[in-house]
């Protein structure tokens, strides 16, 4: 029969707890690579997408890009540019013609005060947008206040600048005292 004997100084000693929180943490580690390799995968197949649409974008582009040259081309030739300037003036005549003075005077109406008489109205149509050149003549400094707050106040003229004043002595076919010029864009909503 044979006895083991230990003539180690120190005893043998098990290194089961080392091991199993080794193997414990070595698979907690395994689960969380399988987790972030998935999730770059799923990052790379959604970029690999969105890089698809990105590409088909930027086909179109060109394809646009080569339309609108071709279109460029055709509307730059002689005969065509004329027809262009002709449709540009149309649309300015229409455009001018598209103010609606009965709506410009009614609203001019619910804010003149008395003393106040306009002169004269110049619309002028830029980039979309109606500015009116007023002459008003007034016949005192107050009367010329209220329809200045009046107007500025007003939802139907914005933008308004006074111009030119003149303080001159009435005569006999003329009451005004104060003759003025002011600017404003008119827009109707």
């Amino acid at each position: 029969m044979k006895a083991r004997l230990n003539l180690s100084t120190k005893p043998l000693e098990t290194h089961r707890r080392f091991l199993a929180a080794a193997g414990a943490i070595g698979v907690v580690a395994g689960l969380f690579f399988l987790g972030l390799g998935w999730h770059v995968y799923s990052v790379r197949r959604a970029d690999a997408a969105l890089r698809e649409q990105v590409d088909k974008i930027r086909l179109e582009m060109v394809t646009l890009e080569q339309q609108r040259g071709d279109l460029e081309q055709f509307f730059n030739q002689p005969a065509n540019a004329e027809l262009h300037e002709r449709s540009a003036f149309l649309n300015t005549l229409i455009d001018e013609q598209s103010l609606n003075w009965t709506q410009m005077f009614m609203d001019l109406e619910k804010i003149l005060p008395a003393g106040v008489r306009v002169v004269s109205i110049q619309p002028k149509h830029e980039k979309g947008l109606v500015e009116v050149k007023l002459v008003l003549g007034a016949t005192n400094d107050e009367a010329k206040l209220k329809f200045m707050n009046a107007l500025e106040k007003s939802s139907s003229f914005t933008h308004v600048v006074l111009v030119n004043e003149k303080i001159s002595t009435p005569s006999a076919g003329n009451t005004d005292r104060v003759d003025f010029e002011l600017t404003a864009v008119y827009s109707r909503t």
